[in-house]
């Protein structure tokens, strides 16, 4: 009776810890549309399951935070959450980063270093762009996912892999997959559970209250409370959000840094005329035919679409990787060096992609 009852004084804290741990890994999701509520209702069930996730969607949609949510809402919440971006993993440091290494194991290694997957032993370890990892990157998680054991550098030991790994792309990963580019058995290893989040453009009904919420988290405890202006609602519902609500996020931003008074304007959000409304299948078609100069001879003008595209290519692929041309040439699944040459061949600085401070 006794234990009993020790048993339920010793619960009633964890059942308050966990209720906190549940709002805050929650309330940061902020959004009510549909296609959002329903790629977040499982999160609870998925985080108590302790199997793998792969979370997709285009850059800016919340990744991270879904990941974070997650691991709060799990029996992990306790240790630690350990991200890295996959793309700044060098191929030649890689076992390394994953795994570290023992003192001696190599001649600048002085003293012990632990990797990726010790320090994020008995909690998470979040792989951001996971698409970009190299095939030898693949092997090496491969076999931490398939074994749940690996090997320091310079050490004999295994050691046990008690972690549990989130990866998030914003790409397909199957055409990866299917092309050969992306092991399959990665892939399904991955994908034991899996999360979609829709893009800003497809949650019209969260974009103001999106922007209430960093509005209240970014404005400085100094400044009054702002408004928004009639033309600033109208051009946030106008505007395409390619960059989702890390767009919108550095919008309100820009607005708060920038604005002098109590009320946020269209001009100072700055988010230009990019307008919600997205051409009709069959009208680009139409403009694809419209396009093609027939007066020219077949060779010039497939010469001139090719270029076309390549430059297309080349400037959204910059824009998403934020000028890093590393990480934009892996994936485009090319040559550093090729990409660098495609880059200059159409006189595209990386500079001019690279993400400009605000305020």
């Amino acid at each position: 009776m006794a234990e009993q009852q020790q048993d339920r004084r010793t619960s009633a804290p964890q059942r308050t810890i966990d209720r906190l741990q549940r709002a805050y890994a929650l309330g940061k999701l902020v959004g009510e549309a549909p296609a959002f509520r329903a790629a977040i209702a499982r999160l609870p069930a998925i985080a108590r399951a302790d199997a793998t996730v792969l979370l997709t969607g285009e850059t800016g949609t919340g990744k991270e935070l879904v990941a974070r949510a997650i691991h709060y809402l799990s029996e992990r919440s306790t240790g630690s959450f350990t991200a890295v971006n996959c793309g700044s993993l060098p191929d030649t440091l890689l076992e390394d980063e994953f795994f570290g290494h023992e003192r001696g194991a190599f001649t600048d290694a002085k003293a012990a270093r632990t990797g990726l997957v010790s320090q994020a032993h008995g909690g998470t370890l979040f792989l951001d762009e996971v698409d970009s990892l190299s095939p030898r990157a693949q092997v090496a998680l491969l076999r931490v996912l398939q074994d749940r054991t690996y090997r320091a550098l310079g050490s004999s030991e295994e050691r046990r892999a008690d972690v549990r790994v989130i990866a998030a792309t914003n790409t397909d990963l199957w055409p990866l997959v299917e092309a050969k580019v992306f092991r399959s058995d990665l892939y399904y290893r991955l994908s034991v559970l899996s999360v979609t989040l829709p893009p800003l453009a497809q949650r019209s009904e969260d974009i103001l209250p999106l922007t209430h919420h960093f509005l209240l988290r970014l404005t400085p405890p100094s400044r009054d409370p702002f408004r928004l202006a009639i033309d600033a609602k109208e051009a946030l519902l106008a505007h395409n959000w390619p960059g989702n609500v890390r767009e919108l996020e550095n919008a309100v931003l820009r607005a708060v840094s920038l604005c002098e008074s109590d009320t946020i304007t269209a001009n100072d959000l700055g988010i230009g005329s990019s307008v919600r409304e997205q051409p009709r299948h069959d009208d680009r078609r139409e403009r694809e035919r419209a396009t093609i100069d027939v007066s020219r001879s077949f060779v010039e003008a497939k010469r001139e679409t090719i270029v076309a595209f390549e430059i297309g290519y080349l400037t959204r692929l910059m824009q998403d990787c934020g000028g890093n041309v590393s990480r934009a040439a892996r994936r485009a699944r090319k040559e550093r060096r090729d990409f660098r040459r495609l880059l200059h061949k159409h006189r595209l600085d990386p500079r001019a992609f690279e993400p400009r401070a605000t305020g």
